[in-house]
């Protein structure tokens, strides 16, 4: 069983960043492949990232690769997502979320943890 719960979201202007960090309870957070998801108002949960805990490989979304890095540290359990240059089309909930074993997936059905999710708004 893993608990997670989001923080860092807010209200920036465009070209601004923000860091999103993800607490995990449980002691085997190291055993989980983490990613990060978000929701825009109307639209489908969508990948933006995601990190495998052996070797800690990441990988993105095309609209964020190059603006947003993941990163995760198994001894404070917790992963977080780091957003620079941000445009209001990223403007969402995000969530993250944690999947058994080693390997991530772009597809949220593949994710059997989540957090309440943090809101991240991003002005023009």
């Amino acid at each position: 069983q893993v608990q997670l719960v989001e923080s860092g979201g807010g209200l920036v202007q465009a070209g601004g960043s923000l860091r999103l960090s993800c607490a995990a309870s449980g002691r085997t957070f190291g055993t989980y492949a983490m990613g990060w998801f978000r929701q825009a108002p109307g639209k489908e949960r969508e990948f933006v990232a995601g990190i495998q805990w052996s070797p800690y490989s990441t990988y993105y979304a095309d609209s964020v690769k190059g603006r947003f890095t993941i990163s995760r540290d198994n001894a404070k359990n917790t992963v977080y997502l780091q957003m620079n240059s941000l445009k209001p089309e990223d403007t969402a909930v995000y969530y993250c979320a944690a999947r058994a074993g080693p390997y991530y997936s772009r597809s949220p059905d593949q994710y059997r943890y989540w957090g309440q999710g943090t809101q991240v708004t991003v002005s023009s």
